[in-house]
């Protein structure tokens, strides 16, 4: 099989713990500078400011090292829309780019937006399901900045943010769930909705405002106003471990004596499809992928590594797709040149 994963972030590469189902662990800290006016707020000026006094915190993160300041302005767009892909900034941030920056650290697990929703969102990454250890590190990301620079901060209220949610600790918790058992026996609506009574969120693939794809949810706290960052945390792992459970009892299921030949049908259709095409659309290849990596998982597909697959996910994305190449290409040869990457990568 061809190695397609030095072109990726190192948390996007690894596995870790639950890994067949947790894609992957997000911590997000919202803070904002003391005396400046939010970003929605700010003028060009003062967010041109923002901007400048960042250019602090990169000497300041360097046990953190590799560390690269970013300014959105002067990064191409196929550049910020790589960066979107692998969860490094928000769609959001690829708007409007002026006075906006993004900090990257520590082989890209670290990242630190610049004047997004507020003048820094702090993101850790960690593969499989990893929130305490996620936490850790923004914890000590966190303490690095701030001790270069005055946070607002309320002595009643916490941390203060732009958005009325993200008060108190500015923490954002949030674990990326691969989910494709419980939507093929129609119980992912069910599940995920039961979570969202006990304060949770559920998006797509890319956070607010995105699809689900691939069977991929994002899962993540909704306050934070009155509850600790360790309880926050606690209380996801909690539902989390939860929604694991549901999803291996649905994986049995298709396992089981009555539902076995369907099951195999699916899952080596969809890897004949992608071990042959000749031309594939990101949405079908996504949909295939989920399939092929359940399959591994499920102990059906014996000759593909599910961690491969999951990189796949992302790196037949669009901007992925054109970075190989190194230019930007229409629709119908981004979907020749996806079809003729994964068949390559699964020999």
């Amino acid at each position: 099989m061809r190695d397609v994963s030095q072109s990726l972030s190192g948390w996007m590469r690894g596995t870790g713990p639950e890994g067949d189902i947790v894609l992957g662990s997000r911590i997000r800290l919202a803070r904002n500078l003391k005396g400046i006016p939010f970003p929605g707020a700010a003028t060009r000026e003062q967010l041109k400011h923002v901007l400048q006094i960042a250019e602090s915190i990169p000497p300041a993160m360097n046990s953190f090292a590799p560390v690269r300041l970013l300014r959105m302005a002067e990064v191409e767009a196929l550049e910020r829309q790589l960066l979107v892909e692998e969860h490094l900034i928000s769609p959001e941030h690829t708007k409007n780019t002026h006075a906006k920056g993004v900090i990257l650290a520590k082989q890209d697990e670290v990242s630190v937006m610049i004047n997004e929703e507020d003048h820094f969102r702090i993101q850790v990454f960690h593969p499989g399901l990893q929130l305490d250890g996620a936490w850790r590190l923004a914890d000590t990301v966190d303490d690095a900045i701030e001790a270069q620079l005055d946070y607002a901060f309320d002595q009643e209220r916490g941390y203060l943010t732009a958005c009325p949610t993200n008060v108190g600790t500015g923490m954002r918790a949030s674990v990326m769930l691969h989910l494709p058992a419980l939507k093929l026996v129609n119980q992912v609506t069910h599940i995920l909705g039961a979570v969202t009574k006990f304060g949770l969120a559920v998006r797509g693939l890319y956070g607010e405002g995105s699809d689900t794809q691939a069977s991929i949810y994002q899962l993540s706290n909704q306050a934070t106003l009155g509850m600790s960052e360790e309880g926050i945390i606690e209380r996801l792992n909690r539902l989390t471990n939860q929604i694991l459970e549901g999803e291996r009892q649905a994986r049995e299921y298709l396992l089981s004596p009555q539902n076995r030949l369907a099951t195999e049908d699916r899952l080596y259709r969809s890897y004949g499809i992608l071990t042959n095409a000749r031309s594939i659309s990101g949405q079908e290849a996504m949909a295939l992928l989920s399939d092929v990596k359940l399959g591994v998982e499920l102990g059906i597909i014996t000759n593909v590594d599910a961690n491969l697959l999951k990189q796949l996910i992302v790196l037949t994305r669009p901007a992925h797709l054109q970075k190989v190449m190194g230019q930007e290409l229409p629709p119908e040869e981004r979907d020749r040149l996806r079809a003729s990457l994964i068949r390559d990568t699964l020999k």
